[in-house]
């Protein structure tokens, strides 16, 4: 019995079973997420503190510090952002 995986790269293998936009996009937001709530942490922000200075619901906020949760739009990535003297770039490499 051979592996057809052997000596692939685990994005192939990603790629072939038909996971690896998904697999990407939850790696992507998680680095935003731990990014966006160490700024919070250096800029002394709760959550709660957060959601006031974004005119939003705590629960809003929380979705998009969840690093599980991919759907957060670019706007409001943007306005997080920009509340934290931090800008979005995006590239496609």
């Amino acid at each position: 019995m051979t592996n057809k995986h052997k000596g692939s790269t685990f994005d192939s293998f990603l790629q072939e079973e038909g996971l690896f936009d998904e697999a990407e996009a939850m790696a992507v937001k998680r680095v935003i997420a731990y990014e966006l709530e160490q700024t919070m942490k250096k800029k002394g922000l709760t959550k709660t503190k957060m959601a006031e200075k974004l005119h939003t619901s705590r629960s809003e906020l929380e979705r998009v510090l969840d690093p599980q949760n991919a759907s957060v739009t670019l706007r409001t990535l943007v306005k997080v952002a920009h509340l934290l003297g931090k800008k979005v770039r995006l590239s496609f490499a």
